[in-house]
């Protein structure tokens, strides 16, 4: 089998009818969690891999991936101050699949899918180039999805899988989500948890998991200060009454994001490239394989409402 640094975009490429027919299987199934393709795949004396010791998950639309999410998710991978050397690091991009019955626009979630292992197989290839991982650190990575529209729910979705270990014994892996500042407003907003509509269910997940949050840049959250003052904020206890507790802000980590003056890179301006073509373009906001992949197969070359 090639391996996951192979010069061709397709290497270990499911098709897009193999993502199609496992779509289907897990949206009649009753599981809210699945895996569907891992690189590299596993060499066939072996059925999976080792139980790694901390799973980065990286949960967002994919459409398409960018150059921003290969930032966060390798900055995580090299640059976690929380793991361990040499501790056997898995990362998981997560594809929620809730609106199944609507058809998703303006690529399908097959599509996507096909995007994210072209773009996993890029990340490997960009940290075996780097050489920046000891053998005993290479890195897994998972294309998964979801039907679970809400962030505790997905985690504990993850947890329950058993794919990663066993929940509630010492075998469960720690989670680390790989997540924007918007997000952690939205997950720390009491009105999302009825019927009390207050904090106390996210213990649980803190006392297992952690946060890895990028900044958002300009004013709308009160720029970087503002965005460490909420932080702190929970930190200080300001959060108690409506059940947020002191301890959570210790498994919370801002980093950056983009650096001031850096070209914005988002999934809005890649349609935009890809829809007139410019290659060029393209280079500055998606890897390789993504960037060949969807211009091969025309995407975004219409002005679609995305879903």
């Amino acid at each position: 089998m090639p391996s996951s640094n192979s010069d061709s975009p397709q290497s270990s490429m499911p098709s897009l009818s193999t993502f199609r027919t496992a779509l289907q299987a897990f949206a009649s199934s009753p599981s809210p969690f699945r895996i569907l393709h891992t690189i590299p795949i596993p060499i066939p004396t072996s059925k999976s891999y080792p139980t790694p010791h901390i799973l980065y998950v990286l949960d967002s639309s994919f459409n398409p991936p960018t150059l921003a999410h290969l930032h966060i998710a390798t900055t995580a991978i090299l640059q976690d101050p929380h793991a361990q050397s040499q501790a056997q690091k898995r990362l998981l991009l997560l594809l929620a699949t809730q609106n199944a019955d609507k058809a998703p626009k303006p690529a399908s979630y097959e599509q996507r899918l096909m995007m994210m292992t072209a773009f996993a197989q890029d990340l490997l290839q960009r940290l075996e180039e780097g050489g920046t991982l000891e053998q005993e650190e290479k890195v897994i990575v998972d294309v998964g999805v979801t039907k679970k529209p809400y962030f505790l729910d997905k985690a504990a979705a993850i947890a329950q899988s058993g794919v990663y270990g066993v929940e509630g014994t010492r075998e469960e892996v720690e989670q680390v989500h790989l997540i924007g500042f918007d997000t952690l407003i939205r997950l720390l907003d009491p009105k999302y948890y009825p019927p009390d509509y207050t904090l106390q269910p996210l213990d649980g997940l803190f006392k297992k998991h952690r946060l890895r949050v990028t900044y958002r840049l300009g004013e709308e959250y009160g720029g970087k200060e503002g965005q460490r003052g909420y932080l702190e904020a929970l930190r200080e206890g300001k959060r108690e009454t409506e059940g947020g507790r002191r301890e959570w802000a210790g498994g919370i980590e801002l980093v950056e994001g983009r650096g001031e003056g850096e070209k914005i890179i988002s999934s809005t301006r890649v349609r935009e490239a890809a829809r007139e073509e410019d290659r060029a373009m393209m280079e500055e906001l998606v890897t390789r394989r993504v960037e060949e992949w969807t211009l091969k197969e025309g995407l975004y070359l219409e002005h679609d409402e995305m879903v």
